[in-house]
């Protein structure tokens, strides 16, 4: 086994772990901006919440259903925009897409790298893309739900 072999292991326990056990899985009840996300090739189901204070993301939370790449997605994504602005959220949203689409890491995405694999299995990207459109709907305010077969991913 060589080292790649290793990282592709360490990166499919990441992922397993966080579908098994996703964070902030939960509604947020003081969630100021929320959006509805929905893959219909899947049937990945979910609806993010966020609390903002003025332009900062102070909480995150999502529920819904859907495949382990989803869930696993929708988990890191809540953990890894707290704190951070909406000009910040919307970086790490174009560079997930960048890394999801094409394989390469661009800029700071910190464990969201476990997702650089996702570009091989394109039926999959659109999984691990979901969470990402549809917190950027709840950022600007958007009332309808965002479905992967009218967004372009």
């Amino acid at each position: 086994m060589n080292m790649f072999d290793d990282i592709n292991d360490l990166y499919q326990q990441v992922i397993l772990d966080h579908c098994k056990k996703p964070r902030n899985f939960h509604e947020l009840v003081a969630a100021t901006n929320s959006a509805q996300g929905h893959n219909p090739l899947c049937g990945d189901n979910l609806k993010l919440f966020l609390t903002l204070d003025g332009d900062v993301i102070k909480d995150a939370s999502f529920v819904g259903s859907g495949c382990c790449i989803s869930k696993a997605s929708a988990s890191l994504l809540t953990d890894n925009i707290k704190g951070k602005t909406k000009a910040e959220a919307e970086q790490m949203f174009e560079r997930v897409r960048e890394m999801v689409t094409t394989g390469k890491v661009v800029g700071d995405v910190a464990k969201l790298a476990v997702f650089a694999g996702v570009y091989k299995y394109p039926a999959r990207v659109k999984c691990a893309i979901l969470s990402w459109h549809a917190l950027m709907g709840a950022l600007k305010g958007e009332a309808k739900p965002i479905s992967t077969e009218t967004e372009n991913s």
